[in-house]
Parts: structure tokens; sequence; C-alpha cells
């Protein structure tokens, strides 16, 4: 029998604020942490896009009293880690029974080039040296391990934690996401003409493309029922899959997807008619809303509430899977649905239920879904205890 793995503390840095609370109430009220942004260090152009203030990330990071020089991702990890630990101060960051996982789809990316004007050694720009940064500042004594797999890395990031819970490797995992923005991530999505001009407009019938924030989130799990509360969430299933269709565009079936969600609900030993809502991965670009549309329609979920976040944080590559799944998890623990901002009019040609409005509900079980590059697809399942 499989042990129960709980998320027992959470913290999303973005810039709509520093701390899960902070954020989940700026997504009560509808309000968007998105932007147009001036300036070439981004784009040429002015591009919506949601930033975090670097004056914010310094006066928070000197509150540590480090005195090691961190990159700019390097001091959110850092952040977001520190807050999570706060609220689970049983669990010990320098203890070999305690595994740190780093989601990301491009690293230190800012010290490419010219951009590293503090001179950090190029081998920085690599995953696993940040993950060695991460591990040494906290003193872990384990290799962080990596998950790099686009847009859905956040996401399969927690359920490799989780079966490694499962497997009786470790005892408490600290999972972390987090993404900046340059002119060199900007400009490769503009290459592919799916950049808005706009905040987006996820599932619309005017969707014209996705706004790129960046974030960092991160999730403490644990198979140590000592340590759950009244309050903790089960993560009840989790599954991925890959369309191998194409290395960009995604499946216009959705069969990847609804694979992913069916092995997920499978697992969880839960109905389609069970789920009380999902937080769908919603770009708002016009082939990734209409495949979720086709999946959730083949898993029989089209009637079930959905919102996407990506309207209120952008769409924020390897944070993204974990900032919406806390989002998620908050909204079960204040039964509250929140609204999907900017969204007016439905735009795909399957009839899946968008939330609107933020609402109040009864609510136990949120499923979580991704779907990136490459065709890969992920779907976990979270549940009050």
């Amino acid at each position: 029998m499989k042990s129960e793995i709980f998320i027992i503390a959470d913290n999303i840095i973005s810039p709509l604020g520093f701390t899960s609370e902070e954020n989940f109430q700026h997504l009560k009220k509808m309000e968007t942490g998105i932007k147009s942004v001036s300036g070439r260090s981004l784009s040429a152009e002015p591009v919506c896009a949601a930033v975090i203030n670097d004056d914010k990330i310094t006066s928070e990071f000197d509150k540590l009293n480090i005195k090691d020089q961190y990159t700019r991702l390097e001091k959110l990890f850092i952040l977001s880690i520190a807050d999570t630990l706060k609220q689970a101060p049983a669990v010990k960051a320098n203890s070999s029974k305690t595994l740190i996982i780093l989601s990301s789809t491009k690293g230190n990316i800012d010290l490419l080039g010219s951009a590293n004007n503090n001179g950090f050694d190029k081998k920085r720009l690599t995953l696993w040296e940040t993950g060695n940064v991460i591990t040494k500042h906290f003193g872990n004594p384990n290799k962080a391990l990596i998950v790099s797999n686009a847009c859905i890395s956040g996401v399969l990031a927690m359920i490799i934690g989780k079966r490694l819970l499962e497997q009786g490797v470790y005892e408490n995992i600290i999972v972390s996401g987090g993404d900046i923005l340059t002119h060199f991530v900007v400009s490769g999505f503009q290459s592919f003409k799916a950049v808005s001009n706009e905040v987006c407009k996820p599932y619309d019938a005017s969707r014209d493309g996705i706004s790129l924030g960046e974030a960092c989130g991160t999730v403490i799990l644990t198979n140590n029922s000592a340590l759950r509360s009244p309050d903790s969430i089960l993560i009840k299933g989790g599954a991925s899959s890959n369309d191998a269709n194409h290395i960009s565009g995604p499946s216009r079936t959705g069969d990847g997807l609804s694979l992913a969600i069916e092995k997920t609900l499978h697992e969880a030993n839960l109905k389609p008619s069970e789920i009380d809502f999902i937080s769908g991965h919603g770009t708002a670009t016009p082939y990734n809303d209409e495949m979720e549309s086709q999946a959730l329609t083949a898993s029989e979920l089209q009637n079930v509430p959905m919102n996407s976040l990506k309207s209120y944080f952008g769409h924020t590559l390897g944070a993204a899977g974990i900032i919406e799944s806390i989002a998620g998890i908050h909204s079960i623990k204040n039964n509250t649905l929140i609204g999907t901002y900017n969204f007016k009019e439905l735009g795909v040609t399957k009839p899946i239920n968008i939330i609107k409005e933020t609402k109040t509900q009864k609510l136990n079980n949120c499923l979580k879904t991704a779907a990136g590059f490459g065709g890969c697809n992920a779907a976990i399942l979270f549940s009050k205890n």
C-alpha cells in the first residue's frame, strides 16, 4: 500500500506578492499582475508581461542578511524556499532525508553574454549548477534533482517528488519552480508570433496569444503523517504523457493530455463526476486551448468548472505548474473558485465550463493540467484530507 503524500507548506512569489496568501487575495479580487512593459531589456517594443519588481526582490533578500552573491533567479529560489520552510519548522533542509527538486526551463538565462554584469562563473548558466548553489545555501547533503521538461516542469516535479516519497527514499521533499524573463526568452516566443499585445484571454473567442510572466513557487511534500495538519492537502494522483506529434504544436485531438488525466483519476480512485474544479493550462493560444477542450471532453470533464490563471501571472514556464497548483490548493482550503480574468466568450469547439467570476463553492478535489512544447502533458490531483 502506498503511503499518503501531503503538501504541508507553500509559497508563491510573483508580481502580485511574495507569499501565497498575498497572491491569493489578489486572485480573489481578480487583479492581474500583467502590465505593459517598455524598454529594450525585454523587447524593442512594449510587451504585456508580469515582471517582478527588482527593488522588491532586493529589499526582501536583504532581510535575510546573506553575504554571498546570488543571481536574480537564485534569490527568488532562496526567498521562496526560506518562506516555505518557516511554515514547517519540523522539516530540516540540511537533513539527508530531505531532497530539493528544482523546476525551471531557462535557469539563469540572464547571465548570457554581456548581461552577466556581476561576473558569475559561466557554469552558473547550467541548471545543474543552479541546483548545487541552492543545496549548498540550505546545507542540503543531497544532489538537487532538476526537472526541465518545457511547461509541464512544475507539475512533473511534484509528481516525481510524490513517487520518490512513496518509495520511501526520503521523508520530505522541497519542490521549487522558477523562471525569469529576458530579451532572449521574450524574443523566442515572439518569433512564434505567440505573444499577445494585451493581457492574454484564455479560452476566449478573441484570444491571440500568451502573456509571459516570471515567478517562483515552492511546496513541501511529506510522507510523515506526524507533520500533517487538518488543512494539509493530499496529492492523490499524478501522471504524464507525450503526444509524439510535433516539436512545438500540441496534438489536435488532445489524446495525450486525456491519457494523463485518465491515469491520474485512476490512481486517485476518483470518477470525473467527483472533480470539483480544474486548474487548466490555458495559455490563450489558439491551438493549446482548443486541445485542452478536446482532452477534457474526452475525459468526461467538460461540465466541471475550470479556470486559467495565465491572465493573472502570465505564463511563468517552469514555475507555472507549481504556482498554479498552489493557487488551486488555496482555492480548496477557502472553498473559492477564481474567475478567469479577461474571459468573455467561449472560443473553443467543445463546451467546457470556464469560470467567469470568483465565487464560493464547497470544494474537495482539484485537477491541475499542464501541456508543453514537444507534446508533453501532465496532470495532478489535490484533495482535502
